[in-house]
C-alpha cells in the first residue's frame, strides 16, 4: 500500500507540537501573577456578585426575627475570544529539502506569537483599568474612586490624585484596602496580597518590600512593609503593562481578575492536496476580566 502523505504528516506532527511547546513554556506566563484561571464549557461566562446581608440586629425577647432580602448587585460578563495563527510551507520547499528548518524556525515563531498574544490581552486588562471606556458590571472601569454599592456608598481601589511608588504611598494603599466594605456597607477586612509593577519600577520595588530599613531616609526606623507582613507574596514584574510609572497591587478579595479557558491551545497539521502545501497552526480560545474590582488597587 502507498504511503499517503498524511500518514507522513502524522509521524511529523508530534516533534513540531512537542518544539512548540519547549518554545511556548520560554515565553514566560506572566498573566498566571495577575489572574485566577478557570476553565470553562460555555460560548460565554457571567459571573453575578451578590449584595450579601446587613448588620444582624439584636433580637429583644418576645420579638419577630428581622428578615433582610438579598439580591445581585451587578453582573460580569466574559466573552471568549478565539486566537489562530499559521503557517503553510510550499511543495516546492519541501521538494527542494527545506521542510526540516523551515518548519521548526516557522513553529518557534508561532509559538512565541500565540504567548506573546496572550500576555497582551492580559495585561491589557490593566492598562485599560483607567479607561472609560472599558467598564466592569458595576458601571466603573476596574480601577475607580467610585465604585457603587447596594447600599449607597462607595468604595475606591485607587487614589485621587496618583503618587510615585514609594513608602507612603504603599502604606496609603494598604490603609484604603483595609477600609473596604462589601455591598451592605459592612468591613471586609480586605488585606494586600501582591504588588506588581512594570520593569521601570522593580528595582524601587525591591527596595520598598525587601530592605531592613526604611528606604532613601537617615532615620534607624524598621521598614515596616517588610516587617509587618504586609505585602505577604512580595512583587513581580509584568513586562507588558505599558504605564511605566504605574503600579498595582492584587488583594486577598476573591473572584476579582480572572481568565477563563474556554479552548486549551491546540496543535494540528494536514497537506493541502491541490497545492502542495504543508500548514500547520495554533489555535486557543480564552477570555481575561474581572467580577470584583476589589481583588485589585492601582496607580497610574
Amino acid at each position: 500500500m502507498a504511503i499517503s502523505r498524511a500518514q507522513l504528516l502524522k509521524e511529523l506532527l508530534p516533534g513540531l507540537n512537542a518544539l512548540f511547546g519547549l518554545e511556548y513554556a520560554s515565553y514566560g506566563e506572566e498573566h498566571k501573577e495577575l489572574f485566577e484561571v478557570e476553565t470553562s464549557e460555555r460560548s460565554f461566562e457571567e459571573e453575578t456578585k451578590l449584595s450579601g446581608f446587613n448588620a444582624a440586629p439584636v433580637k429583644n425577647e418576645g420579638q419577630a426575627i428581622a428578615y433582610d432580602n438579598a439580591q445581585e448587585a451587578w453582573t460580569a460578563r466574559y466573552n471568549h475570544e478565539t486566537i489562530a495563527l499559521g503557517f503553510s510551507i510550499t511543495e516546492e520547499a519541501i521538494e527542494d529539502n527545506l521542510y526540516d528548518s523551515l518548519s521548526k524556525r516557522y513553529t518557534k515563531a508561532l509559538a512565541r506569537a500565540m504567548a506573546y498574544t496572550k500576555q497582551v490581552k492580559a495585561a491589557a486588562i490593566i492598562n485599560n483599568g483607567f479607561n472609560s471606556q472599558y467598564v466592569g458590571g458595576d458601571g466603573q472601569p476596574l480601577f475607580s474612586t467610585v465604585h457603587p454599592l447596594v447600599s449607597g456608598g462607595t468604595n475606591s481601589n485607587t487614589f485621587s490624585t496618583s503618587p510615585d511608588l514609594n513608602e507612603t504611598s504603599l502604606e496609603a494603599a494598604t490603609i484604603q484596602i483595609a477600609g473596604w466594605t462589601d455591598e451592605r456597607g459592612l468591613l471586609i477586612a480586605a488585606k494586600p496580597r501582591k504588588l506588581v509593577v512594570p520593569p521601570n519600577q522593580m528595582f524601587v520595588a525591591k527596595r520598598l518590600l525587601d530592605t531592613e530599613l526604611r528606604v532613601g531616609t537617615s532615620d534607624n526606623d524598621i521598614n515596616a512593609l517588610k516587617a509587618m507582613g504586609t505585602i505577604s507574596e512580595g512583587f513581580k514584574v509584568n513586562h507588558f503593562l505599558t504605564d511605566t510609572h504605574g503600579y498595582y497591587i492584587l488583594t486577598d478579595v476573591p473572584n476579582g481578575l480572572k481568565m477563563f479557558e474556554r479552548t486549551p491551545l491546540q496543535n494540528s497539521m494536514d497537506g493541502d492536496f491541490d497545492t502542495g502545501n504543508v500548514r500547520y497552526k495554533s489555535r486557543e480560545r480564552y477570555s481575561f476580566g474581572w467580577s470584583d474590582p476589589l481583588g485589585a488597587f492601582g496607580v497610574a
